[in-house]
């Protein structure tokens, strides 16, 4: 995750090295959140039974090599390569690791995935506020650098591992993709998921132009400070039990922490980068709470199939940052902040009203 999301608070500094727009430079985010969006349906045609464990490590391998090239690269063209080079691997590690995990202590199951999902928001959070602190002391090309020599320290870690089972790869078929979309619950699930993520993705990729353009002086590091709010994924993911308990049930809890989500969004209808900052936070606790719930309400609703419901949950979440990675660029280009963060609001109220008009159904599970 730190890999993934390293290049976001450089996206000014690598638009101006490269000489692209906020489009161009959004791409590098978008790309592996495209591909970890079709990865759950054509990794499951691609692969069938592959090692977890070797899997993990050549995938990993990959990766060591793609950061060290991307930290030689010099034009877009090819740095762009080697993002999507990096985009096919990243599900694979994924895939795998959460194989490991399901596997490796099957009486923790549930401890080890709150566990993962806490990792890898820390690994976002890290990403970003590292490659924002090297590029700003020493040069952009070293938070790379510094990412292969991490990804080596892992690599011989997992080595280590005791591990040799197979990693879980779902074939879908179009007919259950069918069955379970024209259950409405799933559906609802997956619109609320697109379009929360969208504009999630939206926000946090647009943030570096934003700063800049309130002030030409911030550095890189100071805005991947930006991101500090990240981290409430942590908090929000090993707390949810509680919450949705306060609350009073899952649906419930998503309706309150999308009206949340929507005010937070509007408080960042300002020209201070402090209050951005601090209102940040807000955003993401609306959106993780919203995230987490969520996952854990579409895991409930189906006995079984539930890698499919997994799968799919994934393939909309995704589709919804790539999605959110891409086409608020375009808008803040041509309209700007203020008009960006409206369309958003207006998007999160059809799904704070779907929601609310829809909320009887989910009563049962």
């Amino acid at each position: 995750m730190s890999v993934m999301y390293a290049t976001q608070p450089l996206q000014p500094l690598l638009a101006s090295k490269f000489n692209i727009s906020i489009i161009e430079a959004s791409q590098f985010t978008a790309v592996i959140l495209f591909f970890l969006a079709v990865a759950p349906i054509i990794y499951g045609y691609i692969l069938e039974k592959v090692n977890a464990k070797k899997m993990l490590i050549n995938a990993s391998i990959v990766l060591l090599i793609t950061n060290i090239l991307l930290g030689l690269s010099q034009n877009y063209e090819l740095f762009l390569f080697f993002r999507v080079c990096e985009a096919l691997v990243i599900p694979a590690i994924l895939t795998s690791l959460m194989s490991i995990l399901a596997n490796i202590d099957k009486e923790n199951i549930k401890f080890n995935m709150s566990i993962y999902v806490a990792g890898t928001v820390f690994g976002g959070l890290v990403g970003r506020v590292f490659s924002g602190f090297i590029a700003t002391t020493f040069s952009y090309e070293y938070v790379f650098y510094s990412l292969s020599v991490a990804i080596l320290i892992s690599i011989l870690l997992i080595r280590k591992l005791d591990f040799n089972g197979d990693a879980n790869i779902i074939k879908p078929r179009i007919s259950d993709v069918i069955n379970i979309l024209k259950d409405k619950r799933f559906l609802i699930i997956y619109f609320i998921m697109f379009f929360v993520f969208f504009v999630f993705s939206g926000v946090l990729n647009v943030l570096p132009f934003r700063a800049k353009e309130i002030s030409n002086n911030v550095s890189e590091f100071q805005i991947a400070l930006l991101y500090l709010g990240y981290g409430m994924g942590i908090l929000v993911s090993l707390t949810s039990k509680k919450i949705v308990s306060f609350f009073k049930g899952e649906i419930n809890t998503i309706f309150i922490a999308i009206i949340f989500y929507i005010f937070s969004i509007i408080f960042l209808l300002n020209n201070n980068i402090l209050y951005l900052f601090i209102f940040l936070f807000l955003v993401c606790i609306g959106m993780f709470t919203t995230h987490t719930v969520s996952t854990q309400l579409a895991n409930s609703m189906k006995n079984s199939q539930k890698s499919l419901t997994s799968g799919m949950y994934l393939t909309f979440y995704y589709l919804g940052g790539a999605s959110g990675s891409i086409i608020p660029s375009y808008i803040y280009k041509a309209f700007g902040w203020n008009i960006m963060l409206i369309i958003f609001v207006f998007l999160i109220i059809i799904v704070a009203l779907v929601v609310f008009f829809n909320r009887k159904l989910f009563k049962t599970v």
